[in-house]
């Protein structure tokens, strides 16, 4: 019989890639670990990893594990915690990655009501951006993921294997200097920034700035790129350049020295939270969902 606890071990060596990091990252030591695989190994009669030196390596067998291990630790997880919602042991927790700009609007307003709501349920936030953030959803590291993907874009991530809960439709804006020519304009048309300097955000939003760019006949000169908000808009108020930028990102800081434009044709990201089927179903998974859905509202 294999046991959920050798299961969270392998993860732990596969993703580490030794007992000893693995001991680490579980808060146990070494020969626990390798003797906890040694007992999974005779649960499932055949070898998982392959040791050549220090090094591990996992065989098809141990990849096959390990790819059906996060699902079953996530289901065995919103057993428990539902069963103990309903024995009354406990309100629940909640492990909740957000990528930053919906850490800074949606998030604190959906988890002071969460807690005003289930003083008991404790949650834990992780910054993360899609698709990582998705993958440890997948991988079971996380309950809650907060996401967006850009609509009409190629290669669009598909969530379908998960719960979708969409929250907002975010469109995108332009962020020029307050002293700039169309820094007046009810709206703007991306080609009429060809000839400016960039300031691209995210990987995943720089991808997307140069797939509009395209459509528009042009690639935009990057001279400057930041995962940080508050960092492109700082560049923009100094004059810089310009940055194409999600309205979400621009309501959570104060773009001084810069002003926010329409973009025309509109480019617009789904805000989504996503959880596993079987979390879905755990009450406080549920109430954190349901709270990020009435934060987007407001």
């Amino acid at each position: 019989m294999i046991e959920a606890r050798h299961l969270r071990v392998l993860r732990a060596v596969a993703a580490t890639g030794s007992f000893s990091a693995a001991g680490r990252e579980l808060g146990c030591t070494q020969p626990a670990v390798s003797q906890q695989m040694k007992a999974l190994e005779t649960s499932v009669g055949t070898p998982l990893l392959v040791r050549t030196g220090r090094e591990m390596r996992l065989t098809q067998a141990g990849e096959a594990l390990v790819r059906h291990a996060a699902g079953i630790i996530a289901g065995l997880t919103a057993a428990e915690e539902e069963v103990a919602a309903i024995a009354g042991l406990r309100a629940g927790r909640v492990r909740l990655v957000s990528f930053p700009s919906g850490s800074s609007t949606l998030v604190p307003t959906a988890l002071a009501a969460l807690r005003a709501a289930h003083p008991g349920t404790r949650v834990s936030l992780e910054e993360a951006e899609p698709p990582q953030s998705v993958d440890k959803l997948r991988a079971g590291d996380c309950d809650v993921a907060l996401a967006f993907r850009y609509e009409g874009a190629v290669g669009a991530e598909e969530w379908d294997d998960l719960v979708v809960r969409p929250l907002l439709s975010d469109r995108l804006v332009a962020l020029v200097p307050e002293r700039h020519r169309l820094a007046r304009s009810r709206s703007v048309a991306i080609g009429e920034l060809v000839d400016e300097p960039w300031i691209a955000g995210c990987p995943r939003c720089r991808g997307q700035l140069i797939e509009v760019c395209a459509g528009a006949g042009f690639t935009p000169r990057i001279d400057f790129a930041t995962d940080d908000y508050p960092a492109v808009i700082g560049l923009v108020g100094a004059g810089l350049g310009v940055a194409v930028l999600p309205q979400l990102a621009i309501e959570s800081v104060r773009p001084r020295g810069a002003r926010a434009v329409t973009l025309e044709p509109a480019v617009r990201r789904e805000i989504v939270a996503l959880t596993l089927p079987d979390l879905a179903q755990v009450p406080a998974v549920r109430a954190t969902l349901d709270q990020l859905a009435r934060a987007a509202t407001r």
